[in-house]
C-alpha cells in the first residue's frame, strides 16, 4: 500500500534526479531506470507517477522554468524604478541558470521542442513571457518595443548558448546584452 503524502516528495525526487541524470549524460540518452535509481525508487514507480521518460523530462523542464521565473521575479522586485529591462536581462544570466545540469536540460529541451508538441508548447510559453517582460521594460524607452524585444530575446538566447557551450562563463554576458539593448533603443527612437 502506498504511503500517504509521498507522491509530491517522490515526484520532486524524480524531477531532481532527471535534471541530474541528464546533466551527467549531457543528453536525453538516459533511461527511466537510471532516473529512478538516482531518485532511490523503482522504475515502475517512476512510470506510475509520470508515464514515461518524455513526461518526466517535461516535468523537469517545468521545474527549471519555474526556477527561472523565480529569478526573474526576484530581479524585478529588487530592481530600482525604471530598471525593469536591466533586471530581466540580468535574471537571464543568473548563476542558477548556468548550473551544468540546467544547461544540459535547456540544450536538450530545444532539441526535444522540434519534435514533441508539449515541449514546443512549453518553449513558446517561455519565449512569450520573455518577450512580454522585455516589452514592458522597453516601453517609453524606444519607439518600437516589440521589434527591439524580439532582437533582444534572440540575443539573450544566443549569448546564453555561447556562454554555456564555450566554457568561458557568464561574466559580462548581461552587460553585453544590455549594451546591445542600448544601441537598439537608440536605433528605434
Amino acid at each position: 500500500m502506498p504511503k500517504l503524502g509521498q507522491e509530491p516528495v517522490r515526484r520532486a525526487a524524480l524531477v531532481a534526479a532527471t535534471v541530474d541524470e541528464i546533466g551527467a549524460a549531457g543528453s536525453l540518452d538516459v533511461t527511466v531506470g537510471q532516473i529512478a535509481r538516482r531518485a532511490g525508487m523503482s522504475s515502475a514507480l517512476a512510470h506510475h507517477y509520470f508515464g514515461g521518460k518524455a513526461q518526466i523530462f517535461l516535468a523537469a523542464m517545468r521545474h527549471i522554468l519555474s526556477e527561472y521565473g523565480d529569478e526573474v521575479r526576484a530581479a524585478l522586485r529588487a530592481a530600482p524604478e525604471g530598471a525593469r529591462l536591466e533586471a530581466v536581462i540580468a535574471a537571464n544570466f543568473a548563476q542558477s541558470c548556468f548550473r551544468p545540469e540546467a544547461v544540459s536540460a535547456w540544450l536538450n529541451f530545444y532539441v526535444l521542442a522540434q519534435r514533441d508538441a508539449e515541449a514546443a508548447r512549453l518553449l513558446r510559453i517561455y519565449q512569450r513571457r520573455l518577450r512580454s517582460n522585455l516589452i514592458c521594460g522597453l516601453r517609453g524607452r524606444c519607439a518600437a518595443p516589440g521589434a527591439v524585444a524580439e532582437t533582444l530575446a534572440a540575443l539573450i538566447d544566443g549569448v546564453y548558448l555561447r556562454a554555456a557551450l564555450d566554457g568561458g562563463g557568464i561574466d559580462g554576458a548581461a552587460e553585453q546584452v544590455m549594451a546591445a539593448a542600448q544601441a537598439l533603443m537608440g536605433d528605434h527612437r
